[in-house]
């Protein structure tokens, strides 16, 4: 039996009593990071009186996750299986999206236990009024990529959750404030851990706000919806991504936000020449 293991993403009480006990009952264990599951089983261990597992820890990645397949096919069919992402709820933005698609085609009984997950956790305190949000994850770090992705997720309608580093934060908030410098963002720093902190407000408020503040880390952050419709009209991200003369898309752009023609332009421009 093959079982997705939601691990805390700060507090380690934050563990479930279930989780301990099949920690305790594994004979494998897939791991993002070896070391890391090590390091939380040996406390869980010390504060929790859980045994500590007669297992075989293996690293399953993106980089090795198929090959993991095929040299463990006969003992996921036979052993009882944890895999566990470093922190947070396994395949959600991980790597074991491939074991679950391999249990589902080769027939495997498998089983996911709720859990921490920094999505909802950082939605839930965000109070933000819509029960609907997109979650997309990590941003492209740069280029044309990461604009347009970033463009789709503040014009899609929907409250908007993403995930974020700490040395790219001040960026993120400066790319957000180029597009709509009043747009509501809730951040959550740290969730659940010593130093959890939540900031709410306007893009530009919360840029001034961060610029006196050591910027460290893991970050989610949440991008509330403009509140207007796009059915009837095209967005920004939709302009953004036609093929059009850097100009005449430059004109189109301006007219939908708060910038120039002129800061438009030198962006398409730019990013042209990057590809």
């Amino acid at each position: 039996m093959l079982t997705f293991i939601p691990t805390p993403i700060g507090n380690p009480q934050d563990i479930t009593i279930r989780a301990l006990r099949l920690f305790e009952e594994a004979e494998l264990f897939f791991c993002e990071d070896t070391r890391h599951t090590k390091h939380l089983l040996k406390l869980l261990e010390e504060r929790f009186d859980m045994q500590y597992p007669d297992a075989l820890f293996v690293s399953f990645n993106e980089h090795n996750g198929h090959a993991r397949l095929e040299q463990y096919a006969e003992d996921i069919r036979t052993k009882k299986i944890v895999y566990v992402s470093d922190a947070g709820m396994p395949v959600i933005s991980d790597p074991g999206q491939l074991l679950v698609a391999y249990c589902q085609k080769e027939d495997i009984p498998y089983d996911v236990l709720p859990g921490a997950s920094a999505v909802t956790t950082a939605y839930a305190a965000s109070g933000f009024e819509e029960g609907k949000f997109l979650f997309y994850a990590f941003l492209p770090h740069k280029g044309k990529e990461r604009q347009t992705a970033l463009h789709e997720a503040m014009e899609n309608g929907y409250n908007t959750v993403l995930y974020e580093a700490p040395h790219r934060l001040e960026k993120l908030l400066e790319e957000i404030i180029a597009i709509d410098s009043n747009r509501e963002l809730f951040l959550a720093k740290e969730i659940s851990k010593q130093y959890q902190h939540y900031y709410r407000g306007s893009a530009s408020e919360l840029l001034e706000m961060l610029k006196a503040s050591t910027i460290r880390g893991e970050w989610v952050v949440i991008i509330k919806s403009a509140g207007k419709s796009t059915e009837d009209s095209l967005s920004v991200s939709q302009i953004y991504q036609m093929d059009l003369p850097p100009k005449v898309k430059a004109k189109l752009l301006a007219e939908l936000s708060d910038r120039s023609v002129k800061e438009w332009y030198q962006e398409l421009v730019g990013n042209k020449g990057k590809r």
